[in-house]
């Protein structure tokens, strides 16, 4: 009999309600870095212990090197929600008809919406 390992999937980890649950800690703890005199040393790891905070993500956060996940996303997306309601929509009118609607008809009505092109994903 084989041992079932479970391993956290990429999506678990970097869920969206995982990063929200976090942005405060980590903002509160930027800001008692950024109080900081300037002569003033700072240890990453008491911040870190006080915050209870990931200390990668802390100190990309405190560099500027990180975005919110749902700040990369939205920059990404070609359609905002209503265009994306008015897609579902036009599939659910096709699949009422019994028309198959391929990965070409549903492009070139995202591009249609989005007066610009999309990619198959």
């Amino acid at each position: 009999m084989h041992a079932l390992v479970l391993y956290p999937s990429i999506n678990t980890i970097f869920s969206l309600p995982h990063n929200l649950t976090d942005i405060d800690p980590i903002d509160e703890a930027i800001k008692e870095i950024k109080s900081l005199e300037l002569c003033e040393t700072f240890s990453y790891a008491i911040i870190i212990k006080k915050y209870s905070v990931i200390c990668t993500t802390l100190m990309c956060w405190h560099k500027g090197i990180t975005a919110l996940r749902i700040t990369r996303i939205s920059n990404t997306q070609k359609l905002n929600p209503q265009q994306e309601a008015e897609l579902v929509k036009y599939i659910e009118g096709l699949t009422a008809r019994r028309l198959q609607p391929t990965r070409e008809i549903v492009r070139n009505f995202a591009s249609a919406i989005a007066k610009q092109d999309v990619s198959q994903n």
